[in-house]
């Protein structure tokens, strides 16, 4: 199973030939509730919503929720990380999904993950 981030999942919704062939050739991912928020704030509709929620059902998409554990390794990531490497909230709580459900990140954002310690990254590259 793979985790897969936000940016690559919009992406494939902007008509990236990359992404689309990644994702399509999945049997199944895994994303993080914070990647589905962020991407319901890129919707400018409800139809788009609509659509999104039909990919991430075709896609046998499974949504990661925050649990006390993810919530611990972020706020870890945060308070280690945060001064030297700016590590923004949603990136850790993304990463610390990751980490917790011992899936493989994929992200064309590897650098926003470099500093989080366990997060084994699957660079993509749009």
């Amino acid at each position: 199973m793979l985790l897969v981030d936000s940016d690559v999942l919009i992406w494939y919704m902007r008509g990236n030939e990359r992404a689309y062939d990644f994702i399509e050739g999945l049997a199944g991912f895994s994303i993080s509730v914070i990647t589905y928020m962020e991407l319901v704030q890129g919707m400018r509709n409800k139809r788009e919503l609509y659509k999104l929620r039909q990919s991430l059902h075709r896609w046998n998409a499974r949504i990661v929720y925050l649990t006390e554990e993810i919530s611990a390794k972020a706020m870890f990531f945060v308070e280690q990380r945060y001064l030297s490497h700016s590590v923004e909230i949603a990136d850790a709580l993304i990463g610390a999904s990751a980490v917790a459900c011992g899936f493989p990140l994929l992200t064309g954002n590897d650098k926003h993950y470099k500093a989080m310690s366990g997060v084994e990254i699957k660079k993509f590259s749009p």
